[in-house]
């Protein structure tokens, strides 16, 4: 019987300090991205793209491409800012791509999708938490699994349609067992420490988390004010990567 992969804990983070320290704490793949806590994160700078490929190379760094905050469904315009700054994630050294669009109805956009995929020319493709706002249904999600599958894409993040990872199990599980390893399913959203254990169960195949602290930074009122920054923590890194090995009766306190 063929032993299961283990688990791959990947670790969003924002600038080349944060990389570096998701990396020396055990994380296995990075995403790449800019305004995670204000916005859910959109697409970096290719500059900030090239500085932490060379900080960490031998660590797959995937970047998310999202051109605004808000809803999935995209303008023409948008569309093709987006293939232009896959392209340009590609050349920049990206490992991969983190992609997502939705029709006005409600499913994944395939003709966006096929774009995207194809100016990824090769490199692995994630379909983001637009997976999420999906309908809940059973036929609904299982169409738009079939659709990934279908265009090639890597593996899907999801959180299993909750707020937190830790609350969409059920979900989760169905989704793993709907694509049968045709698509990879990375849990992510909201994951704390203590969640790890009972998402690995699930039999996903990576764990997504920011693991990130505040940092307090007045900028005045042209920068912000008091709104200050997110960063990556390390501890709390090191404290993922230990729960992915940790045994489900035995839940962490660290969140």
């Amino acid at each position: 019987m063929t032993e299961a992969a283990p688990t791959i804990l990947e670790i969003a983070v924002q600038d080349v300090s944060g990389a570096v320290a998701a990396v020396r704490a055990g994380a296995q793949r990075l995403e790449l991205c800019t305004a995670l806590a204000a916005t859910g994160g959109v697409t970096p700078g290719v500059g900030l793209l090239e500085a932490v490929v060379e900080a960490v190379p031998r660590t797959g760094v995937h970047v998310l491409v999202r051109p605004r905050p808000g809803g999935f469904v995209y303008a023409p315009d948008e569309v093709a800012v987006q293939v232009r700054e896959v392209r340009a994630a590609v050349r920049a050294g990206a490992s991969g791509v983190v992609v997502g669009a939705l029709t006005a109805d409600g499913r994944v956009d395939e003709g966006v999708l096929e774009r995207l995929v194809a100016a990824a020319d090769g490199v692995e493709v994630t379909f983001h938490r637009a997976f999420d706002v999906l309908a809940p249904s059973s036929p609904a999600l299982s169409a738009a699994l079939e659709v990934l599958a279908r265009h090639g894409v890597t593996r899907v993040l999801t959180s299993g349609g909750a707020a937190r990872a830790g609350d969409g199990l059920a979900r989760i599980r169905a989704t793993v067992a709907h694509v049968g390893g045709r698509v990879q399913v990375m849990a992510g959203g909201g994951v704390r420490v203590a969640d790890i254990p009972a998402i690995v169960e699930t039999g996903v195949a990576a764990v997504h988390l920011s693991a990130s602290r505040a940092v307090a930074g007045d900028g005045g009122p042209g920068g912000g004010a008091d709104a200050g920054w997110t960063t990556t923590d390390e501890r709390v890194v090191a404290a993922a990567h230990a729960a992915l090995d940790r045994p489900l009766t035995h839940q962490p306190q660290t969140d």
